[in-house]
């Protein structure tokens, strides 16, 4: 199917390729379908782009490759939600709110986003009682050292 995006233009992508949020995302409730896009080659960075609304587009990231003690506990609700019936099959990613100079970016770690690779089902949920809060900035030139 055709679908028109914020970073990409047109293009084509696979019904299976998109990634269904049950109850939307938090501020987007009715906003369900999306597809995650990479921003670059190195697959660093992604856009997971609303199918249905071309100006919607969150910038995101795998937060293992910036916070190696990243952690938290997924709770037993959230995988039967998305019916996680293994981790190799999960797939974590955080919002970035992208700033000017870049340096100043930031990723929202306590609002991860959970993604069931095996069916595509997916939930953003907040992590409450841990030292993670929605503003934290990415360490850049640690990244580009590795």
């Amino acid at each position: 199917m055709k679908i028109n995006t914020c970073y990409h233009g047109d293009i084509t992508i696979q019904e299976s390729d998109i990634i269904t949020f049950k109850n939307g995302l938090p501020g987007f409730e009715n906003e369900k379908k999306f597809v995650l896009l990479s921003l670059t080659e190195e697959n660093v960075y992604f856009s997971l782009q609303s199918v249905n609304t071309t100006d919607l587009a969150f910038i995101v990231t795998n937060p293992f490759l910036f916070y190696n003690d990243y952690e938290f506990e997924l709770e037993e609700s959230t995988q039967q939600a998305l019916a996680i019936s293994a981790s190799q099959s999960v797939e974590i990613y955080v919002v970035l709110t992208i700033a000017d100079p870049f340096e100043k970016s930031t990723a929202n770690l306590q609002g991860p986003i959970v993604i069931n690779k095996e069916n595509q089902l997916a939930k953003q949920i907040v992590v409450n009682g841990t030292k993670y809060n929605t503003k934290h900035i990415l360490p850049i030139s640690e990244k580009e050292e590795k």
